[in-house]
C-alpha cells in the first residue's frame, strides 16, 4: 500500500535551503486530512530539493551514524497498529554523494559509522510521505549521537553548507510528547492539556527572540516539564535544525501550528 496525493512539481532549489523542524506523528497522521494537507502545501511552498537529510527522533547513536545509501527499506518501528500501515512502501532513492559529503563535514574526532541495513524509521518516512508522496527524491537519515542541545546544534552548523548545494535538512520530532499524560485526550476530549499549551507557547516565544541560551536550558526553564518531554528525544532535533540555519538567532517561520491528541504539532522553517 502507498499513498499518493498528487500535487504539482515544486521549483527547484534557487539558493541555500531552509532547514525545517517538523511534528512527524505515528503512522495514523496519514488518515489525518488537515496534517496532510498542512505538511503537503508547506511542500509545494519549499523549492524543490537536490535530496533530503533528515534527523529523526527515533535514531539515537554513538558515534554518529548514517543509514541505507542504495537501496532505502522502512523500519516500522511501532506496535499494535492495524496491518495496513505495515504495507505502507515509500520507496525513496538513496543519496550515497550526500553521505560522503556528510561525512566529510565531522571532523576527526568524530567519526560518522556506516549502517547500509538500517532504512527510514516513522520519524523520517511518515513526514516524507505526506509532503514528497512521490518518494523520487534521494534521502538519506543520519542518527544523533547523543541528546545535548549545544553538540546537537554544533553538529547542524558542520551541516550547514550543505543547504547551498540543494539538501534539505529536517529535524524531525514533536514540540511536545507527554505521551503518558494524555490518555484522556487520545479518547477524544479536545484542546490540549496546559503543560502542552505552556511549553509549546515558550519554544514559540524563545524562538521569536532567537533566544538560543533559553532553549538550550530547555530541562530547567521551559514551563510544563517534565510533562511534555518525560525523554527529552523528540525535541532534540530542533537543534540540529537551528544549528544549520544561517541566522539561528533570527526568528523561523511557524508553518503549522495546533496540536495533534494534546500535543503541539508546532512546525517551522529556519534560513
Amino acid at each position: 500500500m502507498t499513498v499518493q496525493r498528487p500535487r504539482p512539481d515544486t521549483a527547484p532549489a534557487a539558493g541555500p535551503l531552509p532547514a525545517l523542524y517538523l511534528g512527524h506523528g505515528a503512522p495514523p497522521l496519514l488518515d489525518d486530512p488537515l496534517w496532510m494537507d498542512q505538511l503537503s502545501a508547506w511542500a509545494r511552498d519549499l523549492p524543490r530539493p537536490a535530496s533530503i537529510l533528515i534527523v529523526s527522533a527515533h535514531w539515537q547513536t554513538a558515534p554518529m551514524a548514517i543509514g541505507a545509501t542504495t537501496t532505502v527499506p522502512l523500519v516500522y518501528d511501532f506496535y499494535g497498529f492495524p496491518q495496513r500501515y505495515y504495507d505502507l512502501e515509500y520507496r525513496a532513492p538513496g543519496a550515497p554523494e550526500l553521505a560522503t559529503a556528510v561525512k566529510a563535514r565531522m571532523p576527526a574526532g568524530e567519526p560518522v559509522l556506516e549502517r547500509p541495513t538500517r532504512g527510514l524509521d516513522h520519524g523520517a518516512w511518515v513526514p516524507l510521505m505526506a509532503m514528497y508522496p512521490d518518494a523520487n527524491i534521494p534521502v538519506l537519515q543520519l542518527s544523533m549521537p547523543d541528546l545535548d542541545p549545544e553538540h546537537l546544534f554544533e553538529v547542524g552548523k558542520r551541516l550547514a553548507p550543505l543547504r547551498d548545494e540543494g539538501v534539505l535538512i529536517v529535524g524531525s520530532g514533536f514540540m511536545t510528547h507527554g505521551l503518558p499524560f494524555i490518555a484522556e485526550y487520545m479518547m477524544g476530549r479536545p484542546g490540549a492539556p496546559q503543560w502542552s499549551i505552556e511549553f509549546d507557547r515558550w519554544a514559540a516565544e524563545a524562538l521569536a527572540r532567537g533566544d538560543l541560551d533559553t532553549l538550550f536550558a530547555f530541562r530547567e526553564k521551559a514551563p510544563g516539564m517534565p510533562f511534555a518531554h518525560p525523554t527529552v528525544e523528540h525535541f532534540a532535533p530542533l537543534f540540529v535544525t537551528l544549528g544549520a540555519a544561517a541566522t539561528p538567532d533570527d526568528a523561523p517561520r511557524t508553518a503549522i501550528e495546533g496540536y495533534f491528541y494534546g500535543l503541539s504539532k508546532r512546525s517551522f522553517e529556519a534560513r
